[in-house]
């Protein structure tokens, strides 16, 4: 009767003439955490001037209708402030939208010199990787040729 051949020890000398860089993987990892580290801060330091923005342009905001709601002595006076709050609410507005803008751009900004300084630590870790993967498969393959022999 045939005998099955030993899959496992066959498998085992694949593997280990395929050595795991566990370095290249740590380093890699602490990468991407160092780069997610730096996104969260520029995302939290946007929600902080943005909530700062909002809170102030709300304050604003309530300020001028208390003013508005004031009991006035002419009717006409009713209009004219109604009138003055629109316009001041309407400057006020492009004030804050410009400064919301000066934050998204500010975020935009760090987040792609992030971006690139990440690709270049990402890609000198994918050389060290490779160059370290070459030079063991060399070794390996010279190991295996001086057996043969």
């Amino acid at each position: 009767m045939a005998q099955t051949q030993d899959f496992t020890a066959m498998l085992k000398d694949v593997m280990g003439a395929f050595p795991v860089d566990t370095k290249a993987m740590e380093d890699a990892f602490k990468t991407t955490a160092t780069m997610n580290e730096k996104l969260t801060a520029v995302a939290l330091e946007a929600a902080g001037k943005s909530t700062e923005l909002s809170a102030a342009w709300t304050k604003d905001t309530l300020s001028k209708l208390s003013e508005m709601s004031k009991a006035k002595a002419e009717p006409a006076d009713y209009a004219k402030a109604m009138t003055d709050f629109a316009s001041a609410q309407a400057e006020t507005a492009a004030e804050h939208m410009a400064a919301f803008a000066e934050i998204a751009k500010k975020v935009q900004m760090d987040t792609v010199e992030l971006m690139m300084a990440a690709g270049k630590d990402f890609s000198e870790d994918a050389t060290a990787a490779v160059k370290k993967a070459t030079d063991d498969m060399t070794a390996t393959a010279k190991k295996a040729t001086a057996a043969a022999k």
